[in-house]
């Protein structure tokens, strides 16, 4: 778990601690309970406390936004105003992107935010305030219906993230809201408060019991972690959707959380059609790294299995994961050599591939071991698509594509549609921001 998760979670819990703790002390004192607000002191107390938390753990966005969400939640506490609303979330929204706007396109505050933003609209809607509503019950009735707002909660949320989480980072988990029912109350009521008696009984010597507790929690939450992850479907990868399709999920959901009454409901309809479009998105045919070495082919195995080609056994996590992801493929890549069909020579592997009611010729090189001229330039003549990670001589023209060092300098990683002939370039969806560094003619 990141130091931003934990930080983000439980800041909160911080600064409810400091406000109850300060609430209760300042009552034992008659002469500032009769004399002051003491919601306004522990208010205060319980301000200082999350700014300070804040700061010890790097003030990063899930930390600052809880830490500005849980001042609002105080400041409506102390002027007797309702705490929970949309209000307070678009308040922190403004802070973080007053002090931080390049944060806006990255994952961590739209996570964060969404989040949020989908636990506050389901809580302040009318059918869960009824639900929650106090009434004469049993103790297990009342706690059955205190585990069902969890686990309501959690799909909520994953509901709610997955869109974004499809967009940056093709996978998404499906058992997650089931796990959180076990794995929240576990850190929020047993982990942290284990860890804090722990550094406290530290002081004295006296930690090493409680620690072992704490390890004990953590060994849980990792066998819950790894038990969810390995179930069958557990996580379901999806190709790179298009900006079309997480706008209007993002506006299915700003309409559902922003709306009351049944109007919410027709948020559903951009939402709906999103999710059309992104099972409709096609997978890449291939996929080429931005210098060339890496590149990814989806065939289909005799059993009907879909399953990557890929030109190098890579020992890089990084490189062969992002390949799975952006192929939807869950199961380990097939060197290109082993593939049947598949020619490779020391320098060259030379694939067709049936697409679009036609076979393509790829041609990838495998090193850069220097070639006669008029030997690669024939070769490149009976093939539709070249990849190089390196330069190739004019004299190399393919029927379709040229993929050599000079083109991906300047487009970055592609990935071709080979059924519609379409290529989709990396600096496509870049324009002339400042971090893009593709060469430019």
């Amino acid at each position: 778990m990141s130091r931003d998760t934990i930080s983000g979670l439980h800041v909160s819990a911080v600064i409810a601690a400091a406000y109850l703790a300060a609430l209760k002390l300042l009552a034992l004192f008659p002469a500032i309970a009769l004399r002051a607000r003491l919601p306004v002191l522990a208010a205060g107390a319980g301000a200082l406390a999350g700014v300070a938390y804040t700061l010890l753990t790097g003030a990063q966005v899930p930390t600052v936004r809880s830490c500005v969400a849980a001042l609002l939640v105080l400041i409506a506490l102390a002027m007797g105003r309702d705490a929970l609303s949309l209000r307070m979330v678009a308040a922190a929204a403004l802070v973080v992107m007053l002090l931080w706007p390049e944060s806006v396109i990255g994952p961590s505050f739209q996570m964060s935010f969404c989040a949020v933003l989908a636990i506050v609209a389901l809580h302040t809607s009318q059918p869960i305030r009824a639900f929650l509503a106090p009434r004469e019950e049993p103790w297990w009735q009342h706690t059955g219906r205190r585990v069902a707002m969890l686990f309501i909660t959690g799909l909520v949320i994953e509901i709610a993230l997955m869109p974004i989480v499809l967009y940056h980072f093709h996978r998404a988990g499906l058992y997650g809201a089931i796990a959180n029912v076990i794995a929240i109350p576990l850190v929020t009521f047993v982990s942290m408060p284990l860890i804090a008696l722990a550094l406290l009984l530290d002081l004295a010597g006296l930690g090493a019991p409680v620690w072992y507790l704490v390890e004990a929690s953590l060994d849980l939450l990792l066998a819950i972690a790894h038990f969810t992850a390995s179930q069958p479907g557990a996580v379901k990868l999806m190709p790179q959707m298009d900006g079309l399709t997480i706008a209007l999920f993002t506006a299915g959901g700003l309409w559902l959380a922003l709306w009351t009454g049944r109007a919410r409901l027709l948020g559903l309809a951009p939402a709906a059609l999103a999710t059309v479009m992104l099972i409709a998105t096609p997978i890449p045919d291939i996929l080429i790294g931005r210098e060339g070495r890496h590149v990814g082919i989806t065939m289909v195995t005799p059993e009907g299995e879909r399953r990557l080609l890929s030109l190098r056994d890579t020992r890089s996590s990084y490189s062969r994961d992002n390949l799975l992801e952006l192929a939807s493929v869950t199961a380990e890549p097939i060197p290109l050599a082993e593939w049947p069909g598949a020619r490779c020579s020391r320098s060259f592997c030379v694939i067709g591939i049936e697409r679009g009611g036609r076979t393509w010729t790829l041609m990838m090189a495998r090193n850069r071991d220097r070639i006669e001229e008029r030997r690669l330039a024939a070769a490149c003549a009976q093939a539709d698509i070249v990849v190089a990670d390196r330069f190739l001589p004019r004299s190399c023209r393919p029927a379709w594509l040229k993929a050599d060092r000079k083109l991906l300098l300047r487009s970055g990683g592609l990935a071709l549609d080979l059924d519609e002939g379409r290529m989709t370039s990396v600096a496509e969806g870049q324009g002339q921001h400042g971090w893009w560094r593709g060469e430019r003619d």
